[in-house]
């Protein structure tokens, strides 16, 4: 049975509502993952018809668009991998993969209004690389047929590349596909660190891929880093932090690894006892945030960091373009952000072809956001963004007392030493130095 929607999905939030409130800064607001509530809070109940009529309801405002597309394939196996890739070394396996991604974007374009600009982009999910050059642009092509691609120089198209998986050929291939963002997928410079997750050697890659980036005119290269793997230690991980440094990106991540092996099977491989402890993982982030605020990089929150200077407003201004965006997922377990529901794709390939070939979408969960939701996801946006919440600024947003509302949540994070209290407002306790799930995880999720 279908989920039950609301009459009018945007009632839930006050699409005049300011922004994140708090005093201007350095760190804020960059481009920011809008994942709360997470994907554990989607429910099977809201089906594929749900969907299109989130996706029907949001032609009403007329928001631009962002589509996010998953291209699960990849070479080899990584252990630390936290997606559910398709390995293969057969090039000509994504073919059917793309020509239903295709059947998805044509079931999708049905229930858009045609006027609404795709000025956002992203191919990421295993290793897009994978593809032939000839399968990428028989891609964008597809996409150009079936949506309307922006074609201004304010567009944000942007791919997640493993270094090992690319060369300059490929890079220069993207730039001519219309790609300007770029996303390396790093890890860390330790060779037997990336040995122990059945990575090859990533620093003369990662190298050569920045410098052709950079003179090709990428406008943002993400170096990304994973704290917590195997045999990672504090003097291994600072060693691979000024190797980074060295190379000068214009954004950072630092991103958590997260060892769930009965979800993801790869993970298998890594012996528990092998990773560092939560202490050892704890001392990497605090010094890690440390290094990198004294080597000129704002943290932006999200465990994120933009350079000061250029790349800093670029980050800010990328984070205003993606928060004026409805995002649309395309591809097996891709997760879809509208104004009003949260929608997620079959997470199994299986699943996700059998849908298609019934003539179906493939969503498989889902959610109608309430105002609770939209509250918890602005609350939680500008402790990362601005690091202080006035809370009478976030109820007189919404026309609701915002305390009464979030008691609870305030309950656990003060517990947690998360927030310190100040009159109205939360001021969050070390910014920089704790994950983002945490706060996350402590703001919970509301009924829906």
């Amino acid at each position: 049975m279908s989920a039950s929607a609301p009459a009018d999905p945007h009632a839930h939030a006050d699409p005049h509502a300011p922004g994140p409130t708090g005093g201007p800064g350095d760190a804020a607001p960059g481009p920011v993952p809008r994942d709360h509530p997470g994907t554990e809070a989607l429910s099977p109940a809201f089906t594929a018809a749900d969907y299109r009529r989130a996706l029907e309801h949001g032609n009403a405002r007329g928001r631009p668009l962002s589509l996010a597309l998953r291209l699960p394939f990849c070479q080899h196996a990584c252990f630390h991998c936290m997606h559910h890739p398709v390995v293969t070394t057969d090039r000509r396996r994504p073919d059917a993969y793309l020509a239903r991604l295709d059947r998805e974007m044509v079931l999708v374009g049905r229930h858009l209004d045609a006027s609404r600009e795709v000025r956002g982009l992203h191919w990421g999910g295993g290793s897009p690389t994978f593809l032939t050059l000839n399968q990428m642009g028989e891609l964008i092509d597809r996409l150009d047929a079936r949506f309307r691609l922006a074609r201004g120089h304010d567009r944000d198209f942007g791919i997640e590349i493993a270094p090992h998986d690319a060369d300059v050929l490929t890079l220069r291939h993207l730039e001519a596909l219309g790609f300007n963002r770029l996303t390396l997928n790093v890890l860390d410079l330790d060779a037997r660190v990336l040995q122990a997750i059945n990575r090859p050697p990533s620093r003369g890659p990662t190298e050569q891929l920045l410098d052709e980036a950079d003179r090709l005119g990428f406008r943002s290269l993400d170096l990304e880093l994973t704290i917590g793997l195997p045999r990672q230690s504090r003097e291994g991980f600072a060693a691979t932090l000024e190797q980074t440094l060295a190379m000068a990106p214009a954004r950072l991540s630092l991103i958590p690894y997260v060892h769930r092996p009965a979800r993801f099977p790869a993970q298998r491989h890594i012996p528990a006892g092998g990773l560092p402890g939560a202490e050892a993982q704890g001392a990497m982030r605090r010094e890690s945030h440390a290094r990198l605020v004294d080597a000129g990089y704002a943290h932006l929150g999200w465990d994120r960091y933009a350079r000061r200077g250029g790349g800093l407003r670029d980050a800010r201004v990328q984070g205003r373009r993606q928060a004026e965006c409805d995002l649309l997922g395309l591809g097996v377990g891709a997760v879809s952000r509208l104004e009003g529901a949260l929608a997620r794709n079959a997470v199994d390939l299986a699943d996700f072809e059998a849908a298609l070939d019934d003539g179906g979408l493939a969503t498989a969960s889902g959610r109608w956001l309430s105002r609770d939701d939209h509250l918890r996801e602005r609350a939680i946006e500008t402790l990362m963004t601005r690091q202080t919440l006035d809370l009478a600024a976030l109820g007189q947003a919404f026309a609701l007392d915002a305390e009464a509302r979030l008691a609870s949540a305030l309950d656990r994070l003060l517990a947690a030493g998360l927030v310190a209290r100040r009159g109205q407002c939360l001021d969050l306790v070390a910014p920089g130095t704790r994950w983002t799930r945490e706060l996350t995880r402590a703001f919970g999720v509301p009924a829906p």
